[in-house]
């Protein structure tokens, strides 16, 4: 049958994908490249956003001729992206004016510390806690480190976006300049309440109104594809952040719910309904808006370092040469014998918002070896989320499981080390593309591909792992190396 396929694109940090899917979340032909990460100094990181649209257009073709259907055959278009990289572009040329600051960039640290000073407001508008992974900061750093560059800002010649406001620009036929509040809401200049752009932040941050895109619902018409570039013509029918995208494919749908993707770094999402509230330590953020609909939030912990860790391992150590015999080493060991790993290597996110503290591990003796640092890094996956976890208990959000998904889940230690920690069942998904899927999911919804309800339904695990083993004394010693790690850093705020 023609036009019932959906085409989920889905940018990443270190690749992009694209995946065809049918009305039962089957996928049908995935297209995966990597693309260039640029480091020009300490901490800061950078994507070439030319290459990421040419790298994004390549494997939305490789997806369908590996789906092996006709271009045509698509009957709408999600995306999803990596959230708060940013991108400046000259609408004339089209042309970006520097390369994409990443959202782990740590550059405009200093910039974030001088707002965070001035007063809560960026806390109580945006439900953002100042820091140099939100785009605000960064789009004013580029305006003010590129040369001409506010000159062409004050013209109106300059367009600023998140990736997904970069793709669509582009792969729409008309050019629409366009984002919506998931993406919106990780930018700091954003007004989570009012849902627009907030001319009070945007004057603190010195970034004009007219580089804005335009905000609609996470599930409006965002344009149709250009035939001439990808070789169909589809409606783009949603549009979400990666993490939020996660959270509707995950069907959590219902405020309580709550999910983790763990990937370059975690991220622990709990649907909170239709009203913003604020926690300490946590992030307030949008998880979607539907059409002629309130706005749903959730809490955010945002974890910067999750399987970074593992890779630094393999990449940086030699330790290990793939993933796949972490599993192993973590369970040849009875216990961690006191090795602690802090994975504060570019600063520690939720809940301690923290860019000073570095990367500590405390613990070793003579008898220390590889699956000692194995089973640290994938413990302290499961300990940050266990942070976050009992901040979002403190406000009142008690998980009765949590959902999870992301590359580190095929790891049974950490499935359930994590679930020990907690004290509730952690279920994996069988969907494994949950971030691809949920935004092809919202998108066939709209264009009537199927319902909500036929959606949720559809939801299935492939494991459930109970609580076992009390993990008390393990997580005393992690919060020690916490506080030992803030202390190297001489840092003055202390974990309690």
């Amino acid at each position: 049958m023609k036009q019932q396929h959906i085409l989920s694109i889905d940018q990443g940090t270190t690749s992009c994908r694209a995946i065809i899917f049918d009305k039962s979340g089957k996928s049908l032909g995935t297209g995966q490249k990597e693309f260039k990460q640029h480091f020009p100094q300490p901490g800061w990181v950078e994507h070439d956003a030319s290459e990421i649209l040419s790298t994004q257009i390549e494997c939305i073709k490789d997806a369908i001729k590996s789906a092996g259907i006709k271009p045509e055959d698509i009957a709408c278009v999600g995306v999803t992206n990596q959230r708060e990289t940013t991108v400046v572009w000259n609408r004339e040329t089209g042309k970006p004016i520097h390369h994409a600051i990443v959202w782990q960039c740590r550059r405009t640290q200093e910039i974030a510390v001088e707002l965070g000073k001035e007063s809560d407001t960026f806390r109580q508008k945006t439900g953002l806690i100042p820091d140099a992974y939100f785009s605000g900061p960064k789009v004013r750093w580029i305006l003010d480190n590129v040369s001409g560059a506010r000159d062409l800002a004050a013209q109106g010649k300059l367009a600023f976006g998140t990736i997904d406001t970069w793709l669509i620009w582009n792969l729409t036929a008309d050019h629409n300049h366009v984002t919506e509040p998931s993406n919106a809401s990780r930018t700091m200049m954003f007004n989570i309440h009012s849902l627009d752009w907030d001319d009070d932040l945007l004057k603190r941050l010195n970034v004009p109104k007219n580089m804005m895109p335009n905000v609609v619902a996470s599930n409006a018409n965002f344009g149709l594809t250009d035939e001439k570039l990808l070789g169909f013509s589809a409606p783009i029918c949603a549009d979400l952040g990666d993490q939020q995208a996660a959270l509707f494919g995950q069907a959590c749908t219902q405020p309580g719910m709550a999910k983790c993707t763990y990937g370059t770094g975690s991220f622990l999402l709990a649907n909170i309904g239709a009203h913003a509230k604020m926690v300490p330590g946590l992030l307030t953020t949008i998880a979607w808006q539907l059409e002629n609909g309130p706005a749903t939030y959730a809490f955010e912990g945002a974890i910067f370092v999750a399987g970074a860790a593992i890779q630094w391992l393999r990449d940086g150590l030699g330790i290990i040469t793939s993933s796949e015999e972490t599993e192993k080493m973590a369970n040849s060991l009875k216990s961690n014998e006191g090795v602690y790993f802090v994975p504060a290597l570019v600063g520690l996110g939720s809940p301690w918002w923290n860019s000073d503290v570095r990367g500590t591990i405390v613990g070793l003796t003579r008898g220390s070896s590889k699956a000692h640092f194995v089973r640290a890094a994938l413990e302290s996956m499961a300990y940050q989320i266990a942070d976050v976890a009992n901040d979002m208990k403190d406000s009142g959000i008690n998980l009765s499981e949590l959902r999870v998904d992301g590359g580190a889940t095929k790891n049974n230690f950490m499935l359930q080390f994590q679930s020990d920690l907690l004290g509730v069942p952690v279920v994996r998904s069988s969907q494994v593309e949950s971030t691809a899927w949920g935004v092809a999911a919202l998108a066939g919804i709209k264009a009537g591909l199927f319902s909500q309800k036929d959606f949720e339904s559809q939801w299935k695990s492939d494991a459930k792992v109970h609580p076992h083993t009390s993990r008390a004394v393990e997580y005393e010693g992690w919060r020690k190396a916490l506080r030992g790690a803030f202390a190297c850093a001489g840092v003055e705020r202390m974990v309690p």
